[in-house]
């Protein structure tokens, strides 16, 4: 569905992509993450038709964005509504632009309010809306038209759990009906909700992708041992193992244990921070952790 290759883009002497290649697919939910810096918000703006690349192609199902903005979605990451428009009103408006017309429109307004928790909030305008009501009613003008190519940046950020929930339930609705979906975050615990698989960037490339269990293979857990004077704590990548070696050689009373497994964090951590001549990764990301 999304396919960008080698894609360069600078402003001035900033360069934000610098060899940004990314593959989605219909019916996949890519969690692309990395620092402030990294490329997301200018790769999502390339994907949307905001921007061109210096260099490179990116297509949406083998077309220009330019050319098939009807099948694209677009929740960017500051809020964009009109204030003293209500949010019926822009449902109307955005899926009036994708061609619906009455009872079709009606039909997916009435879907979207009751899946987005927004049917008590159609007739406010959006000015006196929540943070978490107007990030609701962005995602819903993002989807109105069930676009093919869903482009989420950033969709829940300072967002109310109740407003989480019900976007990440929407999200992985669409994907099930064959939505590619492109979907930023800094909450890594979303993409695992969403079972979504990942992409890591860093300096405007992808230095990681694939499955969240396979990038998590070999990354150290952490076991921690607290005795009634001090707490021991040691990385680990066999946590398991670790803590019974440890309990079996305590010669002191243990308070409490704690093990935790490598999650999406430790990733992010261990690869979207800046190395010195690090390199793009494929699947396999162990070699990052032991020389990088």
């Amino acid at each position: 569905m999304l396919e960008a290759i080698e894609l360069t883009k600078s402003y001035g002497e900033v360069r934000a992509l610098d060899g940004f290649s990314l593959r989605v697919a219909r019916g996949e939910i890519v969690g692309l993450v990395g620092h402030n810096g990294a490329g997301k918000s200018t790769f999502i703006e390339m994907a949307a038709s905001l921007a061109r690349p210096d260099t490179g192609t990116i297509r949406i199902d083998g077309l220009d964005p330019a050319r098939c903005r009807d099948r694209i979605g677009v929740a960017p990451q500051n809020i964009a509504l009109y204030p003293s428009v209500t949010v019926r009103e822009h449902l109307q408006l955005f899926g009036g632009l994708a061609g619906l017309r009455r009872g079709a429109l009606r039909g997916a307004i009435d879907e979207l309010a009751a899946a987005l928790r927004l049917t008590g909030f159609l007739d406010r305008r959006a000015g006196v809306l929540s943070g978490g009501q107007q990030r609701r009613t962005q995602a819903a003008a993002a989807l109105i038209h069930r676009p093919g190519m869903l482009l989420l940046d950033e969709p829940t950020a300072g967002a109310d759990p109740d407003t989480r929930e019900a976007l990440l339930d929407t999200v992985k609705q669409r994907a099930g009906d064959g939505a590619a979906v492109l979907y930023t975050t800094h909450y890594l615990p979303e993409l695992a909700d969403l079972r979504a698989s990942i992409a890591v960037a860093r300096a405007g490339r992808i230095i990681a992708r694939g499955a969240a269990a396979d990038l998590l293979d070999g990354l150290p857990g952490e076991v921690r041992i607290e005795f009634d004077d001090e707490e021991v704590r040691i990385s680990t990548r066999d946590p398991a193992t670790t803590l019974v070696d440890m309990l079996r050689a305590a010669t002191r009373p243990v308070r409490s244990v704690q093990v935790r497994n490598p999650d999406l964090d430790d990733l992010y951590r261990s690869l979207a921070v800046p190395h010195v001549h690090a390199e793009p990764v494929g699947h396999d990301v162990r070699d990052l952790h032991e020389h990088g």
